[in-house]
């Protein structure tokens, strides 16, 4: 979705007047996940007034283990959404036509996490062991890795057994999988809370493993591309959220500390919302110095390399080529 010049074009005339920042435009975000720092920049632009400066009234809806963001999109109850890349071309080859437009994590923070008392040491040591996958567009990233190594995962012959784990580190605290999904930012640091050592464990990183995929990033409908209003609040949308997480990366302990306001449950805490904004901060570096937002299209292809991987099963069957992304909304928030 390279084009759509002209939807761009009265789009940045229109923030170039300054006309259409003058009323608060109303404007929702599907998150993918529950409130926690891995959206900490979102909360940040909201509590900062940054969203408010350029004239939006933004709602940030929290995700949870039954909402998936493709589906909230396409039935009209989000703007905007946070996903990632696997899970939103998977969607997309299945009908949803979701378009990329901006991409905040430039690096996987995805691991494999064992216990060292299994037995593995290297990913030729799966065979025979129980993993544990995170589902709902989360296990693309591992079913295309396995391809890789040339593993089967199905059937009585699996080469490993997958277990369906839960968004949470049970299966591996009760011995139920020899190793589990987790985040650098979350889930292993949950590991080392519930009294397991980092002597104790071993992890893969995908990244490591040549088989990283894009993770969060931010995706619209393709139809709302051709609509100039949708086109001029997405673009403002896009520089005040930038700010945003540019001002968390540099303000961590503050910025945590809205995450904790924000969370509906009551249950973040500032340590480890913290603990987890330091790690993403990781994951977000500005390869090629283009700004906090820009997708990398050499990144995008590595993307779509991994996910066709697979004459058996691979995760999309048809390249999306340039359909599935565009920089324009993001260039002319950077404008500015």
């Amino acid at each position: 979705m390279k084009n759509s010049l002209a939807a761009f074009a009265v789009s940045a005339a229109l923030i170039g007047t300054g006309g259409a920042a003058q009323s608060q435009d109303e404007f929702t975000l599907q998150l993918k996940w529950l409130t926690q720092a891995q959206f900490a920049g979102y909360f940040v632009a909201q509590e900062k007034g940054f969203y408010e400066d350029v004239g939006l009234d933004v709602t940030i809806r929290p995700g949870g283990p039954d909402i998936a963001p493709p589906q909230v999109l396409a039935a009209g109850g989000a703007d905007v959404m946070v996903d990632w890349m696997p899970s939103a071309l998977a969607a997309r080859e299945r009908g949803v036509p979701l378009v990329n437009v901006a991409q905040v994590f430039d690096r996987s923070g995805m691991m494999l996490t064992c216990d060292k008392d299994s037995g593995i040491t290297s990913p030729e040591d799966f065979p025979g062991h129980t993993l544990g996958v995170w589902f709902a567009g989360n296990e693309y990233p591992f079913l295309s890795w396995m391809d890789k190594l040339g593993y089967s995962t199905s059937g009585p012959d699996a080469d490993v057994t997958v277990l369906r784990q839960g968004f949470n580190v049970d299966p591996l605290l009760q011995g139920q999988a020899d190793c589990i999904s987790t985040m650098i930012y979350n889930e292993y640091w949950q590991l080392i809370d519930a009294g397991m050592t980092e002597d104790e464990l071993i992890t893969f990183f995908y990244e490591d493993q040549g088989v990283a995929t894009l993770e969060d990033g931010l995706y619209v409908l393709e139809e709302n591309l051709e609509d100039p209003e949708f086109v001029d609040k997405l673009s403002r949308f896009i520089a005040a959220s930038m700010k945003g997480w540019q001002y968390a990366i540099d303000n961590v302990e503050e910025s945590a500390q809205i995450v904790v306001d924000n969370d509906p449950s009551g249950a973040a805490t500032l340590e480890v919302q913290a603990r987890q904004l330091e790690n993403i901060a990781t994951l977000i570096t500005d390869p090629t110095g283009k700004g906090l937002g820009y997708l990398d299209p050499e990144a995008y292809r590595r993307t779509v390399d991994v996910l066709m991987t697979g004459e058996s099963d691979p995760v999309i069957t048809e390249d999306p080529g340039e359909a599935a992304w565009t920089h324009g909304p993001w260039e002319a928030a950077m404008e500015m």
